[in-house]
């Protein structure tokens, strides 16, 4: 993501949505659009009375922030675990990654992505939404058919090629299947996520490459792997490299779709971004991977200009 130059109005965000699912990880909390808070707030300041109970609340939200934030949100804890074996844990989920990518190729599915800019006060100050339907060719090509795609309201941030990139691969996915061998893979231990036992790796590139000379985009950060399937079931990183660009770290979750591989199901990042040479901005992103359809795909591309080479008629025989 970069900074940029347009202006547009904003939209605001209210409630939430809780979703849970059989056989995956966690319940998260999802952020939905509105404008019924931001209206509320602006009544509420307009009198005295107003004024004086919203600098009450927000003295007493500070002086109970540290209490709630510790309960509400306890850290994870990895063990360290007795003697494993890293290679072939390592070799086995990189393994079924490559195949679930190949099972990938049979399926359809529908994106739903948003990308929000947040302002002091929590407002939403600019929005960058778009819905697609995916398909996938059987040499894994990707295909995108956009269904909604409003004009953006950004005006901190632009969305780059890069940004689309990470949309479509390290997010959903996180390891490319033809890269896998680029990756350094260290064990942390294992964890229990709700009913699952998970492996844990930190990963990064073995060479960052210079993000002046190639355009490659590659996934730092973490990954939890089900002990029982061998597939990856959570990740959160970021994508890189960054060069002058910000990436915001992300978590995606994963859920078993066919009774098999597991799916990416939501992908979720709250994050400051702090350009070398700007401002921090505030962003939010909620991406949700609904409507898995198998199917067998069989796409050509051809090019418009080139036309099938005409079939030759017999020469009728004459009696």
């Amino acid at each position: 993501m970069s900074t940029p130059s347009m202006s547009f109005p904003h939209r605001t965000r209210e409630g939430a949505v809780l979703t849970c699912h059989h056989r995956a990880i966690g319940c998260i909390q999802a952020p939905a659009i509105g404008s019924k808070t931001l209206i509320f707030w602006e009544n509420l300041v307009k009198t005295l009375p107003g004024l004086l109970l919203v600098i009450g609340i927000s003295i007493a939200v500070i002086l109970q922030t540290p209490m709630t934030a510790t309960a509400q949100e306890p850290e994870g804890s990895i063990r360290k675990s007795g003697p494993v074996d890293v290679e072939k844990i390592v070799r086995s989920f990189t393994t079924k990654e490559t195949e679930f990518r190949e099972a990938l190729n049979n399926y359809a599915f529908k994106r739903d992505a948003v990308l929000q800019t947040i302002g002091m006060g929590g407002q939403v100050t600019g929005e960058y939404r778009r819905v697609s339907q995916f398909v996938f060719d059987d040499k894994g090509n990707r295909f995108e058919k956009i269904g909604f795609f409003p004009i953006p309201t950004l005006t901190e941030i632009v969305v780059t090629q890069e940004d689309l990139e990470d949309l479509g691969g390290i997010q959903p996915f996180a390891l490319e299947t033809s890269k896998i061998n680029q990756y350094n893979y260290n064990y942390l231990g294992t964890e229990r996520i709700d009913e699952l036992d998970l492996y844990v790796f930190d990963v990064g590139p073995k060479v960052m490459p210079n993000p002046k000379r190639s355009k490659e985009r590659f996934f730092q950060g973490r990954i939890w792997v089900d002990q029982r399937d061998l597939q990856i079931v959570k990740v959160k990183g970021k994508g890189v490299p960054e060069g002058d660009q910000r990436f915001p770290v992300f978590e995606t979750y994963r859920e078993q779709i066919d009774g098999r591989y597991w799916f990416p199901t939501y992908t979720f990042a709250d994050d400051v971004l702090e350009f070398p040479n700007g401002p921090a901005i505030h962003v939010r992103m909620l991406v949700r991977y609904t409507d898995y359809q198998r199917f067998r795909s069989e796409v050509k591309i051809t090019e418009l200009d080139e036309s099938p080479e005409p079939t030759p008629t017999p020469t009728p025989r004459k009696p």
